[in-house]
Protein backbone atom coordinates (compact mmCIF):
# COMPACT_ATOMS: atom_id res chain seq x y z
CA UNK A 1 0.00 0.00 0.00
CA UNK A 2 1.68 3.71 -0.53
CA UNK A 3 2.17 5.95 1.65
CA UNK A 4 -0.60 8.51 0.56
CA UNK A 5 -2.70 5.21 0.26
CA UNK A 6 -2.25 3.99 3.89
CA UNK A 7 -2.64 7.66 5.07
CA UNK A 8 -5.96 7.39 4.00
CA UNK A 9 -7.07 4.39 4.97
CA UNK A 10 -6.32 5.35 8.95
CA UNK A 11 -7.86 8.58 8.24
CA UNK A 12 -11.04 6.60 7.27
CA UNK A 13 -10.64 4.33 9.86
CA UNK A 14 -10.76 6.95 12.17
CA UNK A 15 -13.81 8.83 11.38
CA UNK A 16 -15.43 5.76 11.35
CA UNK A 17 -14.43 4.18 14.91
CA UNK A 18 -16.03 8.04 15.67
CA UNK A 19 -19.05 7.91 14.02
CA UNK A 20 -19.83 4.31 15.85
CA UNK A 21 -18.81 5.58 19.51
CA UNK A 22 -20.56 9.06 18.88
CA UNK A 23 -24.24 7.66 17.50
CA UNK A 24 -25.24 5.08 19.67
CA UNK A 25 -28.97 4.11 19.00
CA UNK A 26 -31.25 3.54 22.17
CA UNK A 27 -32.87 0.53 21.22
CA UNK A 28 -36.74 0.29 19.96
CA UNK A 29 -38.79 -1.95 18.26
CA UNK A 30 -39.62 -1.15 14.69
CA UNK A 31 -43.13 0.57 15.29
CA UNK A 32 -40.92 3.17 17.36
CA UNK A 33 -38.47 3.96 15.01
CA UNK A 34 -41.37 4.26 11.78
CA UNK A 35 -42.73 6.90 14.59
CA UNK A 36 -39.63 8.45 15.56
CA UNK A 37 -38.46 8.61 11.96
CA UNK A 38 -41.57 10.53 10.43
CA UNK A 39 -41.69 13.12 13.72
CA UNK A 40 -38.06 14.01 12.34
CA UNK A 41 -38.52 13.75 8.86
CA UNK A 42 -41.62 16.54 9.65
CA UNK A 43 -38.58 18.91 11.90
CA UNK A 44 -35.91 18.78 9.60
CA UNK A 45 -33.12 20.81 11.82
CA UNK A 46 -34.01 18.32 14.50
CA UNK A 47 -33.41 15.44 12.07
CA UNK A 48 -29.80 16.96 11.39
CA UNK A 49 -28.97 17.24 15.21
CA UNK A 50 -30.42 13.59 15.75
CA UNK A 51 -28.44 11.82 13.01
CA UNK A 52 -25.34 13.89 13.20
CA UNK A 53 -24.53 14.89 16.84
CA UNK A 54 -20.41 14.58 15.88
CA UNK A 55 -21.43 17.39 13.79
CA UNK A 56 -24.05 19.26 15.20
CA UNK A 57 -22.82 20.10 18.81
CA UNK A 58 -24.15 23.88 18.59
CA UNK A 59 -27.78 25.35 18.30
CA UNK A 60 -28.41 26.11 14.82
CA UNK A 61 -27.93 29.97 14.47
CA UNK A 62 -31.36 31.89 12.32
CA UNK A 63 -29.65 31.60 9.07
CA UNK A 64 -28.72 27.81 9.08
CA UNK A 65 -32.79 26.98 10.10
CA UNK A 66 -33.57 29.51 6.79
CA UNK A 67 -31.49 27.72 4.61
CA UNK A 68 -32.82 24.48 5.43
CA UNK A 69 -35.99 25.69 4.57
CA UNK A 70 -34.92 27.01 1.54
CA UNK A 71 -33.38 24.04 -0.26
CA UNK A 72 -35.17 21.48 1.21
CA UNK A 73 -38.53 23.03 0.07
CA UNK A 74 -37.51 23.96 -3.56
CA UNK A 75 -36.62 20.68 -5.30
CA UNK A 76 -36.03 22.95 -8.48
CA UNK A 77 -32.71 25.73 -6.78
CA UNK A 78 -29.83 27.59 -7.41
CA UNK A 79 -28.28 28.47 -3.83
CA UNK A 80 -24.89 30.31 -3.04
CA UNK A 81 -23.58 29.94 0.49
CA UNK A 82 -21.10 32.35 1.09
CA UNK A 83 -20.78 32.14 4.75
CA UNK A 84 -17.60 32.83 6.61
CA UNK A 85 -15.26 30.18 7.63
CA UNK A 86 -16.07 28.60 11.31
CA UNK A 87 -20.02 28.76 10.08
CA UNK A 88 -20.81 25.37 8.71
CA UNK A 89 -21.40 25.60 5.13
CA UNK A 90 -20.26 22.47 3.98
CA UNK A 91 -21.25 21.00 7.12
CA UNK A 92 -25.45 22.28 6.68
CA UNK A 93 -24.90 20.95 2.74
CA UNK A 94 -24.07 17.57 3.46
CA UNK A 95 -27.26 17.71 6.20
CA UNK A 96 -29.74 18.98 3.78
CA UNK A 97 -28.64 16.69 0.83
CA UNK A 98 -28.59 13.84 3.09
CA UNK A 99 -31.90 13.99 3.93
CA UNK A 100 -33.23 14.43 1.16
CA UNK A 101 -31.64 11.34 -0.29
CA UNK A 102 -31.94 9.24 3.03
CA UNK A 103 -36.45 10.30 2.10
CA UNK A 104 -36.10 9.31 -1.17
CA UNK A 105 -36.52 12.71 -2.79
CA UNK A 106 -32.63 13.36 -4.72
CA UNK A 107 -31.15 10.25 -6.01
CA UNK A 108 -27.75 11.58 -8.37
CA UNK A 109 -25.61 13.75 -6.55
CA UNK A 110 -22.29 15.38 -8.11
CA UNK A 111 -19.95 16.99 -6.05
CA UNK A 112 -17.06 19.31 -7.73
CA UNK A 113 -14.27 21.13 -6.80
CA UNK A 114 -11.09 22.84 -7.98
CA UNK A 115 -9.84 19.10 -7.98
CA UNK A 116 -10.63 15.56 -7.79
CA UNK A 117 -8.41 14.86 -4.94
CA UNK A 118 -10.38 17.85 -2.97
CA UNK A 119 -13.07 16.60 -4.80
CA UNK A 120 -13.13 13.43 -3.34
CA UNK A 121 -12.15 14.45 0.40
CA UNK A 122 -14.65 16.65 0.32
CA UNK A 123 -17.05 13.89 -0.50
CA UNK A 124 -15.56 11.52 2.20
CA UNK A 125 -17.82 12.73 5.46
CA UNK A 126 -21.34 11.61 3.41
CA UNK A 127 -19.50 8.41 2.32
CA UNK A 128 -18.74 7.83 5.74
CA UNK A 129 -21.76 8.14 7.30
CA UNK A 130 -23.44 6.45 5.28
CA UNK A 131 -21.17 3.43 5.94
CA UNK A 132 -20.93 3.57 9.38
CA UNK A 133 -23.60 6.00 11.23
CA UNK A 134 -25.55 3.60 13.47
CA UNK A 135 -28.61 5.95 13.35
CA UNK A 136 -28.71 6.09 9.83
CA UNK A 137 -28.62 2.28 9.66
CA UNK A 138 -31.24 1.47 12.19
CA UNK A 139 -33.67 4.43 10.81
CA UNK A 140 -33.34 3.86 6.84
CA UNK A 141 -31.30 0.42 6.76
CA UNK A 142 -28.05 -0.46 5.65
CA UNK A 143 -26.43 1.91 2.76
CA UNK A 144 -23.27 0.44 1.87
CA UNK A 145 -22.88 -1.31 -1.50
CA UNK A 146 -19.67 -3.97 -1.80
CA UNK A 147 -20.48 -3.46 -5.58
CA UNK A 148 -19.66 0.31 -5.84
CA UNK A 149 -18.04 1.97 -2.72
CA UNK A 150 -15.03 3.76 -3.46
CA UNK A 151 -13.69 6.92 -2.55
CA UNK A 152 -14.70 9.95 -5.01
CA UNK A 153 -17.81 7.14 -6.51
CA UNK A 154 -19.95 5.11 -4.61
CA UNK A 155 -23.93 4.05 -4.95
CA UNK A 156 -26.03 3.16 -1.75
CA UNK A 157 -28.48 0.26 -1.61
CA UNK A 158 -31.40 1.64 -1.83
CA UNK A 159 -30.02 2.91 -5.30
CA UNK A 160 -28.36 6.87 -4.61
CA UNK A 161 -25.27 7.55 -6.35
CA UNK A 162 -22.37 9.99 -5.17
CA UNK A 163 -19.27 11.20 -8.10
CA UNK A 164 -16.69 13.28 -6.80
CA UNK A 165 -15.34 15.46 -10.03
CA UNK A 166 -13.23 18.05 -10.64
CA UNK A 167 -12.88 21.32 -12.34
CA UNK A 168 -12.45 20.09 -15.71
CA UNK A 169 -12.82 16.66 -15.78
CA UNK A 170 -15.89 15.59 -18.49
CA UNK A 171 -18.59 14.91 -15.94
CA UNK A 172 -21.10 14.09 -19.83
CA UNK A 173 -23.19 11.50 -19.57
CA UNK A 174 -23.29 11.14 -15.50
CA UNK A 175 -25.95 9.35 -15.03
CA UNK A 176 -28.08 6.84 -12.59
CA UNK A 177 -29.66 4.44 -14.53
CA UNK A 178 -32.53 6.70 -15.67
CA UNK A 179 -32.06 9.69 -13.47
CA UNK A 180 -29.87 12.76 -14.37
CA UNK A 181 -28.07 14.71 -11.83
CA UNK A 182 -30.46 16.27 -9.14
CA UNK A 183 -27.92 17.91 -7.33
CA UNK A 184 -25.11 19.52 -8.22
CA UNK A 185 -22.63 20.90 -5.17
CA UNK A 186 -19.83 23.04 -6.25
CA UNK A 187 -17.38 23.62 -2.97
CA UNK A 188 -14.52 25.51 -2.70
CA UNK A 189 -14.15 26.19 -6.28
CA UNK A 190 -12.26 29.14 -5.88
CA UNK A 191 -8.61 29.62 -5.43
CA UNK A 192 -6.11 32.19 -4.80
CA UNK A 193 -4.18 30.98 -7.77
CA UNK A 194 -6.97 30.46 -9.63
CA UNK A 195 -8.63 34.16 -8.89
CA UNK A 196 -5.42 36.05 -10.34
CA UNK A 197 -6.03 35.03 -13.20
CA UNK A 198 -9.27 36.04 -15.39
CA UNK A 199 -8.50 33.39 -18.11
CA UNK A 200 -8.87 30.36 -15.44
CA UNK A 201 -11.64 32.32 -13.80
CA UNK A 202 -13.24 32.05 -17.20
CA UNK A 203 -12.51 29.08 -17.91
CA UNK A 204 -14.12 27.38 -14.99
CA UNK A 205 -17.09 29.06 -15.11
CA UNK A 206 -17.66 27.94 -19.03
CA UNK A 207 -17.00 24.32 -17.81
CA UNK A 208 -19.13 24.55 -14.85
CA UNK A 209 -22.19 26.37 -17.79
CA UNK A 210 -21.32 24.55 -20.38
CA UNK A 211 -20.20 20.88 -19.26
CA UNK A 212 -21.71 20.15 -16.10
CA UNK A 213 -24.64 22.25 -15.77
CA UNK A 214 -26.06 20.40 -18.92
CA UNK A 215 -25.78 17.06 -17.28
CA UNK A 216 -28.96 17.86 -15.70
CA UNK A 217 -32.91 16.77 -16.77
CA UNK A 218 -34.98 19.71 -18.48
CA UNK A 219 -37.74 18.53 -17.40
CA UNK A 220 -36.72 17.03 -13.75
CA UNK A 221 -36.06 19.67 -10.77
CA UNK A 222 -32.10 20.35 -10.23
CA UNK A 223 -30.96 21.47 -6.79
CA UNK A 224 -27.32 23.48 -6.63
CA UNK A 225 -25.51 24.24 -4.21
CA UNK A 226 -22.27 26.56 -4.29
CA UNK A 227 -20.14 26.72 -1.08
CA UNK A 228 -16.95 29.37 -1.19
CA UNK A 229 -16.08 32.85 0.45
CA UNK A 230 -15.46 35.57 -1.84
CA UNK A 231 -12.20 35.76 -2.12
CA UNK A 232 -11.30 37.84 -5.16
CA UNK A 233 -14.38 40.70 -7.29
CA UNK A 234 -14.42 38.25 -10.09
CA UNK A 235 -14.54 34.71 -9.24
CA UNK A 236 -16.52 31.35 -9.26
CA UNK A 237 -18.60 32.54 -6.46
CA UNK A 238 -19.22 36.16 -7.56
CA UNK A 239 -20.41 34.86 -10.90
CA UNK A 240 -22.91 32.29 -9.51
CA UNK A 241 -24.22 34.54 -7.18
CA UNK A 242 -25.36 36.95 -10.22
CA UNK A 243 -27.66 34.29 -11.78
CA UNK A 244 -28.46 32.01 -8.31
CA UNK A 245 -32.35 32.06 -6.89
CA UNK A 246 -30.41 33.19 -3.46
CA UNK A 247 -27.18 33.87 -2.45
CA UNK A 248 -26.52 34.38 1.18
CA UNK A 249 -23.78 36.06 2.43
CA UNK A 250 -23.32 35.50 6.15
CA UNK A 251 -19.98 37.03 7.81
CA UNK A 252 -18.71 36.16 11.32
CA UNK A 253 -19.76 39.28 12.78
CA UNK A 254 -23.49 41.07 11.66
CA UNK A 255 -23.11 44.91 10.57
CA UNK A 256 -23.73 45.99 14.26
CA UNK A 257 -20.46 44.15 14.97
CA UNK A 258 -21.84 41.28 16.86
CA UNK A 259 -21.13 37.07 16.70
CA UNK A 260 -23.58 35.69 14.02
CA UNK A 261 -23.46 31.92 15.62
CA UNK A 262 -23.62 32.76 19.28
CA UNK A 263 -24.12 29.40 20.13
CA UNK A 264 -20.80 28.69 18.90
CA UNK A 265 -18.49 31.37 17.95
CA UNK A 266 -17.95 33.88 21.25
CA UNK A 267 -17.15 37.19 21.25
CA UNK A 268 -13.89 36.45 22.74
CA UNK A 269 -12.97 33.57 20.65
CA UNK A 270 -13.40 35.48 17.61
CA UNK A 271 -11.32 38.31 19.38
CA UNK A 272 -8.70 36.05 19.83
CA UNK A 273 -8.43 34.52 15.93
CA UNK A 274 -8.33 37.77 14.43
CA UNK A 275 -6.12 39.03 16.56
CA UNK A 276 -3.58 36.62 15.14
CA UNK A 277 -4.25 37.71 11.32
CA UNK A 278 -3.80 41.03 9.53
CA UNK A 279 -6.51 43.21 9.17
CA UNK A 280 -6.58 42.37 5.25
CA UNK A 281 -6.92 38.66 5.74
CA UNK A 282 -9.56 38.87 8.31
CA UNK A 283 -11.81 40.67 5.96
CA UNK A 284 -10.96 38.26 3.06
CA UNK A 285 -11.65 35.15 5.26
CA UNK A 286 -13.62 35.99 7.72
CA UNK A 287 -16.33 39.28 6.23
CA UNK A 288 -16.29 38.26 2.24
CA UNK A 289 -14.25 41.08 1.57
CA UNK A 290 -11.63 40.60 -0.51
CA UNK A 291 -8.85 43.61 -0.84
CA UNK A 292 -6.17 43.88 -3.51
CA UNK A 293 -3.14 45.07 -2.30
CA UNK A 294 -1.87 47.96 -4.15
CA UNK A 295 -4.79 49.03 -5.95
CA UNK A 296 -3.67 53.07 -5.07
CA UNK A 297 -0.60 52.60 -2.62
CA UNK A 298 1.57 50.24 -4.18
CA UNK A 299 3.89 49.48 -1.59
CA UNK A 300 4.60 51.00 2.25
CA UNK A 301 8.21 52.77 2.64
CA UNK A 302 9.46 52.08 5.79
CA UNK A 303 13.19 53.85 6.90
CA UNK A 304 14.35 55.41 9.46
CA UNK A 305 13.07 58.98 11.37
CA UNK A 306 14.72 61.53 12.47
CA UNK A 307 15.31 62.62 15.88
CA UNK A 308 12.02 64.97 17.20
CA UNK A 309 14.81 67.17 18.55
CA UNK A 310 16.03 67.86 14.75
CA UNK A 311 12.43 69.10 13.98
CA UNK A 312 10.88 72.54 14.05
CA UNK A 313 7.90 71.01 15.54
CA UNK A 314 5.77 68.01 15.33
CA UNK A 315 1.96 67.41 14.84
CA UNK A 316 -0.16 64.92 16.68
CA UNK A 317 -3.17 64.36 14.52
CA UNK A 318 -6.43 62.18 15.69
CA UNK A 319 -9.72 61.29 14.14
CA UNK A 320 -12.17 60.36 17.38
CA UNK A 321 -14.75 58.35 15.31
CA UNK A 322 -17.89 58.17 16.95
CA UNK A 323 -17.73 54.79 18.33
CA UNK A 324 -17.29 54.00 22.14
CA UNK A 325 -16.70 50.33 21.63
CA UNK A 326 -13.67 48.84 23.43
CA UNK A 327 -12.89 45.85 21.19
CA UNK A 328 -11.70 44.66 18.08
CA UNK A 329 -14.29 43.62 16.09
CA UNK A 330 -12.65 44.47 12.12
CA UNK A 331 -15.58 44.46 10.57
CA UNK A 332 -16.00 47.42 7.78
CA UNK A 333 -19.19 48.70 9.04
CA UNK A 334 -17.57 50.46 12.37
CA UNK A 335 -14.97 52.57 13.00
CA UNK A 336 -11.42 52.94 13.78
CA UNK A 337 -9.69 55.64 16.30
CA UNK A 338 -6.65 57.13 15.47
CA UNK A 339 -3.87 59.10 16.67
CA UNK A 340 -0.47 59.41 14.96
CA UNK A 341 2.69 61.44 15.66
CA UNK A 342 3.95 62.82 12.37
CA UNK A 343 6.68 65.03 11.54
CA UNK A 344 8.17 66.55 8.42
CA UNK A 345 11.86 67.31 7.32
CA UNK A 346 13.70 68.02 4.08
CA UNK A 347 10.12 67.39 2.54
CA UNK A 348 9.65 64.09 3.66
CA UNK A 349 7.01 63.21 6.22
CA UNK A 350 7.40 60.66 8.39
CA UNK A 351 4.91 58.70 10.62
CA UNK A 352 6.83 57.90 14.26
CA UNK A 353 3.85 55.88 15.62
CA UNK A 354 0.55 56.09 16.96
CA UNK A 355 -2.52 53.97 17.29
CA UNK A 356 -4.98 52.71 15.01
CA UNK A 357 -7.61 50.74 16.99
CA UNK A 358 -11.51 50.18 18.18
CA UNK A 359 -11.55 51.47 21.41
CA UNK A 360 -13.11 53.55 24.28
CA UNK A 361 -13.05 57.12 24.27
CA UNK A 362 -11.21 57.00 27.33
CA UNK A 363 -8.60 55.34 25.75
CA UNK A 364 -8.56 57.70 23.01
CA UNK A 365 -8.06 60.86 25.06
CA UNK A 366 -4.97 59.09 26.81
CA UNK A 367 -3.47 58.26 23.36
CA UNK A 368 -2.63 61.99 23.43
CA UNK A 369 -1.26 61.52 26.57
CA UNK A 370 1.14 58.97 25.43
CA UNK A 371 2.10 60.75 22.45
CA UNK A 372 2.83 63.99 23.91
CA UNK A 373 5.13 62.69 26.86
CA UNK A 374 7.11 61.01 23.70
CA UNK A 375 8.02 64.96 22.77
CA UNK A 376 8.68 66.52 26.11
CA UNK A 377 11.61 68.77 26.25
CA UNK A 378 12.43 67.62 22.35
CA UNK A 379 10.65 69.82 20.07
CA UNK A 380 7.03 71.95 20.14
CA UNK A 381 3.55 69.55 19.42
CA UNK A 382 0.47 71.01 17.52
CA UNK A 383 -2.33 68.44 18.71
CA UNK A 384 -5.19 68.46 16.75
CA UNK A 385 -8.79 66.33 16.55
CA UNK A 386 -10.83 66.02 13.64
CA UNK A 387 -13.90 68.46 14.10
CA UNK A 388 -15.87 68.46 10.76
CA UNK A 389 -19.75 69.12 11.20
CA UNK A 390 -20.75 65.93 12.00
CA UNK A 391 -18.49 65.40 14.84
CA UNK A 392 -18.94 69.20 16.45
CA UNK A 393 -21.74 68.41 18.60
CA UNK A 394 -19.70 65.40 19.62
CA UNK A 395 -16.71 67.09 20.41
CA UNK A 396 -18.20 69.88 22.48
CA UNK A 397 -20.29 67.54 24.09
CA UNK A 398 -18.18 64.38 25.01
CA UNK A 399 -14.64 64.71 24.24
CA UNK A 400 -13.87 68.45 25.62
CA UNK A 401 -15.56 67.31 28.91
CA UNK A 402 -13.46 63.82 29.04
CA UNK A 403 -9.91 66.07 28.54
CA UNK A 404 -11.17 68.58 31.04
CA UNK A 405 -11.44 65.62 33.20
CA UNK A 406 -8.18 63.79 32.38
CA UNK A 407 -6.70 67.42 32.52
CA UNK A 408 -7.20 67.76 36.56
CA UNK A 409 -5.66 64.38 36.81
CA UNK A 410 -2.47 64.21 34.54
CA UNK A 411 -1.87 68.05 33.42
CA UNK A 412 -3.82 70.25 30.52
CA UNK A 413 -3.46 69.45 26.80
CA UNK A 414 -3.93 72.13 24.38
CA UNK A 415 -6.06 70.81 21.83
CA UNK A 416 -7.18 72.47 18.74
CA UNK A 417 -10.03 71.45 16.82
CA UNK A 418 -9.67 70.56 12.64
CA UNK A 419 -13.15 72.06 11.48
CA UNK A 420 -11.84 72.32 7.77
CA UNK A 421 -13.61 70.98 5.40
CA UNK A 422 -12.83 68.46 3.56
CA UNK A 423 -13.21 66.95 0.55
CA UNK A 424 -14.43 63.10 0.10
CA UNK A 425 -12.14 60.91 1.68
CA UNK A 426 -10.88 58.89 -1.09
CA UNK A 427 -10.49 61.85 -3.10
CA UNK A 428 -8.40 63.22 -0.04
CA UNK A 429 -6.23 59.91 0.50
CA UNK A 430 -5.30 59.67 -3.04
CA UNK A 431 -4.83 63.33 -3.83
CA UNK A 432 -2.42 64.64 -1.12
CA UNK A 433 -1.04 61.18 -0.32
CA UNK A 434 -0.37 58.86 -3.12
CA UNK A 435 2.34 61.33 -4.52
CA UNK A 436 4.12 61.62 -1.54
CA UNK A 437 4.04 57.62 -1.13
CA UNK A 438 4.84 56.68 -4.43
CA UNK A 439 8.06 59.58 -4.19
CA UNK A 440 9.60 58.48 -1.04
CA UNK A 441 7.93 61.30 0.83
CA UNK A 442 5.76 59.12 3.37
CA UNK A 443 8.17 57.56 5.37
CA UNK A 444 6.81 54.70 8.18
CA UNK A 445 9.29 54.52 11.25
CA UNK A 446 11.03 51.24 10.55
CA UNK A 447 11.81 50.76 14.59
CA UNK A 448 7.78 50.67 15.21
CA UNK A 449 7.58 47.93 12.36
CA UNK A 450 6.42 45.21 14.93
CA UNK A 451 3.78 47.37 16.01
CA UNK A 452 0.30 46.55 15.71
CA UNK A 453 -0.98 49.69 15.15
CA UNK A 454 1.74 50.40 12.66
CA UNK A 455 0.72 47.42 10.87
CA UNK A 456 -2.64 48.08 10.71
CA UNK A 457 -2.09 51.32 9.44
CA UNK A 458 0.02 49.98 7.00
CA UNK A 459 -2.67 47.45 6.11
CA UNK A 460 -5.18 50.21 5.66
CA UNK A 461 -3.10 51.68 3.13
CA UNK A 462 -2.45 48.93 0.83
CA UNK A 463 -6.19 48.31 0.80
CA UNK A 464 -7.46 51.99 -0.03
CA UNK A 465 -9.70 51.57 -3.22
CA UNK A 466 -12.16 54.23 -4.50
CA UNK A 467 -14.99 52.19 -3.67
CA UNK A 468 -13.80 52.21 0.15
CA UNK A 469 -14.63 49.09 0.55
CA UNK A 470 -12.12 48.62 3.15
CA UNK A 471 -11.34 50.81 6.52
CA UNK A 472 -9.12 53.81 5.30
CA UNK A 473 -9.83 55.57 8.94
CA UNK A 474 -5.82 55.42 9.27
CA UNK A 475 -4.98 56.77 5.97
CA UNK A 476 -8.05 59.60 6.78
CA UNK A 477 -6.01 60.35 9.60
CA UNK A 478 -2.36 61.12 8.34
CA UNK A 479 -3.85 62.76 5.64
CA UNK A 480 -5.09 65.24 7.90
CA UNK A 481 -1.70 65.67 10.22
CA UNK A 482 -0.08 65.55 6.58
CA UNK A 483 -2.27 68.50 5.62
CA UNK A 484 -1.65 70.45 9.36
CA UNK A 485 2.00 70.26 8.68
CA UNK A 486 1.94 71.80 5.68
CA UNK A 487 -0.37 74.66 6.46
CA UNK A 488 1.72 75.47 9.43
CA UNK A 489 5.35 75.73 7.57
CA UNK A 490 3.25 78.28 5.45
CA UNK A 491 2.05 79.91 8.65
CA UNK A 492 5.73 79.88 9.95
CA UNK A 493 7.15 80.55 6.97
CA UNK A 494 5.59 83.60 5.94
CA UNK A 495 5.67 86.89 8.20
CA UNK A 496 3.55 90.55 7.25
CA UNK A 497 5.98 92.54 4.39
CA UNK A 498 7.54 95.27 6.02
CA UNK A 499 8.61 97.63 2.97
CA UNK A 500 9.94 95.10 0.44
CA UNK A 501 11.67 93.16 2.81
CA UNK A 502 9.92 89.67 3.51
CA UNK A 503 10.93 88.16 7.05
CA UNK A 504 11.49 84.45 7.89
CA UNK A 505 10.76 83.34 10.94
CA UNK A 506 13.73 81.80 12.25
CA UNK A 507 13.43 78.49 14.86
Amino acid sequence: MKTADKKAYLYWEKYRKNLLSDCYVEFRDPVEIQKHREYLEARPAEWCKFFFPKFAKADFAPFHIKFLNRVLNNPEWYEVLSWSRELAKSTLVMFAVLYLVLIGKKRNIILTSNSLDNAARLLEPYRANLDSNPRIKAYYGEQKNLGAWESGEFTTLSGASFRAVGAGQSPRGTRNDEIRPDVIIPDDFDTDEATRNPETVKKNWDWFEQALYPTRSISEPLLIICCGNIIAKDCFITRAGKVADHWDIVNIRDKDGKTTWAAKNTEAHIDRVLSKISLRSAQQEYFNNPVVEGTIFKEITWGKVPKLKELDFAVIYADPSTSNKDKATKTKGVSYKSCFLLGNKNGKFYIYTGFLDQTSNSKFINWFYVLNDKCKGKTQVYNYIENNTLQDPFFEQVFRPLFDEVGEKEGYLSIIGDDRKKPEKFVRIEGNLEPLNRNGQLIFNIEEEDNPNMQRLADQFLGVNPQLSYPADGPDCIEGGVWKINEKIKQLSFQPITGKRKIKNEW
